[in-house]
């Protein structure tokens, strides 16, 4: 496999829309190439992006026209074509692509900002191909709003090597670690979390033979939080929590006590 198949396969996945197969070719290869994961962290953000800018309203009669649309303009801009499903003829996708709303300028931004239009373009062209096997576009629209870190729960619990280990929290709280080694993903699940102050934030950490590696920061909504850890977790790292600063722990080292630590399973 090469990085554009790669490409191709992590555009998928960050929709959550890959066979069985083929999502087993991903994670062979992200194993394989380590090299290639900041292809899929971008694809995952990208679709984060693209969820947060769709209002929650019925999708639009014209989606099918502006898809088709960015996917030309990318064809022109790569010099490669990109998939594109069965439909109208030439003139009539010419018309219609022509008529359709651009995107929200917030979105357009927020994607500029962050240097994302490749895994945008890849997106896009995803959706479009989904569209014409046969999604709809509600289910698509349902996907791009799921978080990114249910939607890895979700792939996590169907894989066949998927662990989980549990600690508690304070005034009957707990937390959960889910992960699959095969997938290179690892979530935390919490309920009660404790309520902190507007200027702190919840920061995970792996501790790894008693040294802390930041694995992101995040927050609760009314004490219940799904939050994806970054980076790698390995085989018997112990997960913790602790309560940092809003942005995270200055200099990468804990200033609390963790609220939890859990021990993930050695092997």
């Amino acid at each position: 496999m090469n990085e554009q198949e790669f490409a191709e396969l992590s555009a998928g996945h960050a929709l959550g829309a890959l066979s069985p197969e083929d999502e087993r070719a991903f994670v062979a290869a992200l194993r394989d190439h380590p090299e290639w994961r900041p292809i899929a962290d971008q694809d995952r953000e990208a679709a984060a992006v693209l969820a947060e800018g769709a209002p929650p309203v019925a999708p639009p009669i014209a989606l099918r026209s502006q898809l088709l649309g960015r996917i030309r303009e990318t064809e022109t801009d790569a010099g490669a074509p990109l998939p594109v499903p069965p439909g109208p003829d030439a003139d009539e996708q010419e018309e219609t692509a022509s008529r359709a709303a651009a995107p929200p300028t917030e979105v357009v931004q927020a994607i500029q900002r962050r240097n994302w239009t490749r895994g945008v373009f890849a997106l896009v062209a995803s959706i479009a191909v989904l569209v014409g096997i046969g999604w709809s576009v509600g289910a698509i629209t349902d996907v791009l709003r799921t978080p990114a870190a249910v939607r890895t729960l979700a792939q996590i619990e169907a894989a066949p090597d998927a662990q989980s280990a549990s600690g508690e929290l304070a005034d009957e709280g707990e937390a959960t670690v889910h992960w699959a080694p095969s997938l290179g993903e690892a979530v935390l699940v919490a309920t009660g979390l404790p309520g902190i102050d507007d200027d702190r934030t919840f920061e995970l950490w792996y501790v790894r033979d008693g040294t802390p590696v930041s694995a992101g920061t995040f927050d609760a909504d009314d004490g219940d939080a799904t939050a994806l850890l970054e980076g790698d977790m390995e085989a018997g790292d112990v997960i913790a929590v602790t309560v940092e600063p809003q942005g995270g722990a200055p200099g990468g080292a804990p200033t609390t006590e963790p609220i939890v630590a859990i021990p993930s399973a050695e092997g």
